[in-house]
């Protein structure tokens, strides 16, 4: 029994194997660093100061990869596409949110592993927000 605990203890989630906080940090920031020069993602961001959204989308991605669940104790359930209905989401949006991803992700330099691990989620999950044609 005491293999199997020290096999479980020595299991990193994917939020550590990547640095944990500071590496979601880094990624979210420079994401919303593209975002915010964006003609069409920024009009999606009511907020005058984009610091709100990246710090609910830090939280998110820390949680969904292992790290704290803070972003459920603030914000419950994360209903991602429930979220975003209020918002045009076409293939033009889908493919700009990618655009300043795939920079973010880049700037990170993951070993090819991970950095494959996160894009393949990134890019499911930005296809499943289009809710408008186009």
């Amino acid at each position: 029994m005491n293999e199997i605990r020290r096999g479980t203890l020595s299991e990193e989630t994917f939020f550590e194997q990547v640095g944990g906080e500071p590496t979601f940090r880094r990624l979210v920031h420079r994401f919303y660093q593209g975002v915010a020069e964006d003609e069409l993602l920024r009009p999606m961001y009511p907020e005058e100061d984009l610091g709100p959204a990246e710090e609910r989308f830090t939280l998110f991605l820390m949680q969904y990869w292992g790290g704290p669940r803070t972003y459920s104790e603030q914000r419950g359930h994360p209903r991602l596409r429930m979220r975003h209905v209020p918002f045009k989401v076409d293939r033009a949006a889908h493919d700009a949110w990618l655009k300043h991803m795939r920079v973010a992700v880049d700037e990170l330099g993951l070993p090819a592993e991970a950095e494959q691990q996160l894009w393949d989620y990134l890019t499911y999950a930005a296809a499943s927000m289009i809710n408008t044609e186009g």
